[in-house]
């Protein structure tokens, strides 16, 4: 069986969803995968930035991780989705790299790829379903294929029974999390194992 390629794609404004994403990388890469970790680019200006000493200290760890681009998408045989919710919705930095991807798609360069997602909010029901399903809703324009979760395996009832992708409260990535994410992260390399051959 080939070794599927896995970009696993994340922005964090304070850390929760880095967290998420490292360990998503890992258990991708322990099970067999050719994986890229990749930051999403900040589009808020530098001012208000380091204006918050907690989100201009995240952002310095983070600074040597690669940003994506449309080059990585067109790489990846599938993808990992860590981003905060905001109003219910993908943190505007996802939205935005979302957005540049007209080019890759049109040439059908997106179709056929796996794909699954996470989030984090304030609270529990800050709107991590919504912002889940949003990120699923761009992958059906490209012609992606979904691989959630679902009720596949008892770290996720652990974690708060989330079947269309894991979802923290904010701060909180504890070891019931990381279990969850791990498995997401196994179930998208079998998955998408199968599809490259």
């Amino acid at each position: 069986m080939a070794q599927p390629k896995i970009a696993v794609i994340f922005y964090s404004t304070y850390g929760t969803n880095h967290q998420v994403a490292l360990a998503a990388a890992d258990a991708a890469k322990q099970a067999g995968a050719d994986v890229r970790l990749l930051r999403v680019a900040e589009t808020a200006p530098d001012s208000v930035v380091n204006g918050q000493e907690a989100w201009k200290e995240q952002a310095e760890k983070m600074a040597d991780i690669p940003v994506v681009t449309s080059d990585d998408m067109v790489w990846a045989d599938g993808y990992f989705f860590s981003a905060p919710t905001r109003y219910g919705q993908s943190a505007s930095q996802l939205r935005a790299f979302i957005d540049t991807l007209g080019g890759v798609w049109s040439q059908g360069k997106l179709a056929g790829k796996t794909i699954t997602a996470t989030t984090s909010a304030q609270n529990p029901h800050g709107g991590q379903e919504a912002t889940t399903l949003g990120l699923y809703t761009s992958a059906m324009h490209w012609g992606a294929i979904i691989v959630p979760p679902g009720y596949t395996n008892d770290a996720i009832y652990a974690s708060g029974g989330n079947p269309y992708g894991y979802s923290a409260e904010a701060g909180k990535f504890d070891d019931a999390g990381k279990a969850s994410v791990a498995h997401q992260a196994r179930r998208l390399v079998e998955i998408t194992s199968k599809l490259v051959g």
